[in-house]
């Protein structure tokens, strides 16, 4: 599943031809996503002009001066392609602005959702209503976690997966900080000190920013809007590399959590 990272990049991507652009065309190729299109996006995006675009833990924003937002997941296969050479049949929604450009949005799962919520009204959108700071952003800090983790016996790893404690960190990237934060995953969160929590805030912020900067992680189907690959798979110290080497010595393990495979080195991870 694409994670904060990708959809960033994503979003970044989409910026460099919509942003200012208006909408001269809506085409949705199907009645449904995850979940149904919402009625009336072909007319309420249909020669509006886009003023911004923005991203909400794992969700795009494509903001309009009809003063609504439309609201993407890319769930687990999605994608935007920027001039496609020809519409495929995965190509769920193509939007074309009045300066010719073409964008069209596949999911070959349908994993993911498009929404159109008045922009006004995104902080209590129930989705996002519900969820805790952004990881990049200056809410996230040691008290946050401290506070949020006190008294819990949950793997910590779990905890930092619940939007509604972070919002937007996935499997792949909470596998990255906690290991060069030195935690366990499988930690009690209640019992993570105050100075180890010190260094998993930074670490977060370091591993998502280092992903954004190379475009993402690419695996199975992702892949930024101009076609490209995301290499931060390249860098990922722990994340799918059971039985290698992390650097000490030891191999990395890996084990089952939520459903989730989880990687760390026992050496590293205290």
């Amino acid at each position: 599943m694409p994670e904060l990272p990708e959809v960033e990049t994503t979003v970044r991507g989409l910026a460099r031809v919509l942003d200012g652009a208006r909408i001269a065309r809506v085409a949705v190729n199907r009645p449904d996503l995850r979940r149904p299109f919402p009625p009336e996006l072909v007319q309420a995006l249909t020669g509006a002009r886009v003023t911004g675009l923005g991203r909400r833990a794992k969700y795009g924003l494509i903001h309009t001066d009809r003063d609504s937002t439309m609201i993407f997941h890319l769930g687990m296969s999605g994608r935007w392609r920027i001039e496609p050479e020809q519409i495929e049949k995965h190509d769920h929604l193509v939007l074309e602005t009045d300066a010719g450009h073409v964008l069209a949005l596949n999911d070959a799962r349908r994993f993911g959702s498009v929404d159109l919520v008045q922009t006004a009204a995104l902080d209590i959108w129930p989705a996002f209503a519900a969820m805790g700071p952004e990881p990049l952003g200056d809410g996230l800090t040691a008290k946050h976690l401290a506070k949020a983790f006190a008294g819990r016996s949950a793997p910590i790893k779990q905890l930092l997966l619940d939007q509604a404690i972070v919002a937007g960190l996935g499997n792949i990237y909470v596998c990255e900080a906690l290991f060069r934060a030195g935690i366990r995953p499988d930690k009690a969160a209640g019992q993570v000190s105050r100075p180890a929590l010190g260094r998993l805030v930074p670490a977060i912020r370091t591993v998502l920013a280092e992903s954004i900067a190379a475009g993402g992680s690419t695996i199975r189907d992702y892949a930024q809007p101009s076609g490209e690959l995301g290499y931060f798979a390249t860098a990922w110290q722990v994340y799918g590399r059971e039985g290698e080497s992390c650097g000490c010595g030891q191999s990395v393990r890996r084990f089952v959590q939520g459903g989730r495979s989880t990687f760390w080195c026992a050496k590293c991870q205290k």
